[in-house]
C-alpha cells in the first residue's frame, strides 16, 4: 500500500470538513501552498476534481461528496487501530468495537462493561454512540462488533436479543390539561402535536408507537423528529409538544417536563442487543449471555 495516498486522503478529509484551504492546513499543522498541491496530486491520481474552488472557500464536488463516507470510514479505522497498536504494546490481547444508542449506556451498559472488564480485563473495548439504523447498517458491514439498539426482530444475518422491556409514558410541560392527571388515555393524545423518532433512526420503536396510535383510532401528529429519549424529553422541555416515551428513561422529573403514566398498556423492546451471525467472533455467544445476565431484572424499572 501506498501510505502517500493515505496521507493525501487524509488532507482531503480536512478541507472537506473545514470547506477552506486555510482552515484546513492550520488543523493540520502545515501552510497551505503544500496542502493545496496534495489535493491537486490526490485528484490527479483519482482523474476527477474533488473541490470547486471559489474566493469565499470551497465545495466538494460530486465526486468529492460520493468519495466522503468511505474516507471518514477510513479515518476512523485507522484511529482504532492506532489506538489498538498502542494498547497491545501496554498487553492488551485483543478489543471489540460496541455501538449504542444513548439510552444504552445509562441502562444496560454500566452493568454489561462491568462483567467484560472482570472477565476479559485485557480486552480493549471501543464504545461507539449511534442511533439504531447506523448500528445496525456497521454491523452489517462488519465495522462493529456488537449494537445496543431498539430493535424487535431478526433481519437477514442481524440477529437481536431483547434486553430491557418497557410500558410508553407520556412527557408533556406542566402547564399542560392533562398535566394535573395521574394518568393518560392513549386516544386523548389524538389531536396533541408530538415529538417522535426519526422512523429511519428507529425504525421498529417508530412502528409500535404509530401502530398502536392507529389502533386507538388515530395517527399521531408528528410534528418533531428526535434522535433520542432524551431529546424528546428536551422538546418538550422546550415547550414545543408532548412525547411518548419509555416509562423507565426518565427516574426523576425534569425542568419543565413531567411524566403520567399511559392507560393503554402498549409494551415496548426498548434496547436488546444485535449482532451479526455471518461475521460474529467466536466469543460473541458468551458476550450475548453476559449481556442477558448482567442486565437481569432490568426491564423492572419504575414505572
Amino acid at each position: 500500500m501506498d501510505f502517500r495516498f493515505l496521507r493525501h486522503l487524509w488532507y482531503f478529509l480536512a478541507v472537506a470538513e473545514e470547506r477552506h484551504f486555510g482552515k484546513a492546513a492550520a488543523r493540520l499543522g502545515i501552510s497551505q501552498p503544500p496542502l493545496s498541491q496534495q489535493i491537486q496530486t490526490l485528484e490527479q491520481v483519482l482523474g476527477v476534481e474533488l473541490f470547486d474552488r471559489t474566493k469565499a472557500g470551497v465545495r466538494l464536488t460530486q465526486e468529492g461528496m460520493a468519495i466522503l463516507p468511505e474516507v471518514k470510514r477510513l479515518a476512523d479505522h485507522a484511529q482504532r487501530l492506532e489506538v489498538l497498536v498502542r494498547e497491545a504494546r501496554n498487553g492488551a490481547i485483543g478489543s471489540i468495537t460496541i455501538g449504542a444508542i444513548t439510552s444504552a449506556m445509562f441502562e444496560v451498559l454500566p452493568n454489561f462493561l462491568k462483567s467484560l472488564r472482570a472477565e476479559h480485563p485485557r480486552v480493549l473495548v471501543s464504545l461507539i454512540e449511534m442511533d439504531t439504523a447506523d448500528a445496525l447498517s456497521s454491523l452489517e458491514a462488519g465495522d462493529i462488533d456488537l449494537a445496543f439498539v431498539r430493535s424487535h426482530h431478526d433481519v437477514g444475518a442481524i440477529k437481536v436479543a431483547p434486553l430491557v422491556k418497557d410500558q410508553l409514558a407520556v412527557a408533556l410541560s406542566p402547564e399542560h390539561p392533562l398535566a394535573r392527571r395521574q394518568s393518560i388515555g392513549l386516544a386523548e393524545l389524538a389531536e396533541e402535536p408530538m415529538v417522535l423518532f426519526a422512523r429511519r433512526i428507529s425504525p421498529a420503536y417508530f412502528d409500535s408507537i404509530v401502530s398502536a396510535c392507529h389502533l386507538c383510532g388515530f395517527a399521531p401528529k408528528i410534528l418533531h423528529e428526535a434522535s433520542s429519549v432524551y431529546s424528546q424529553i428536551g422538546f418538550v422541555a422546550c415547550g414545543l409538544g408532548i412525547a411518548l416515551v419509555p416509562s423507565g428513561a426518565v427516574r426523576r422529573e425534569m425542568t419543565g417536563v413531567v411524566i403520567r403514566r399511559l392507560e393503554s398498556e402498549v409494551d415496548l423492546i426498548t434496547i436488546a442487543i444485535a449482532w451479526n451471525a455471518a461475521r460474529a467472533p467466536a466469543f460473541t455467544p458468551s458476550l450475548i449471555d453476559m449481556a442477558v445476565s448482567s442486565n437481569r431484572g432490568a426491564d423492572d424499572l419504575p414505572h
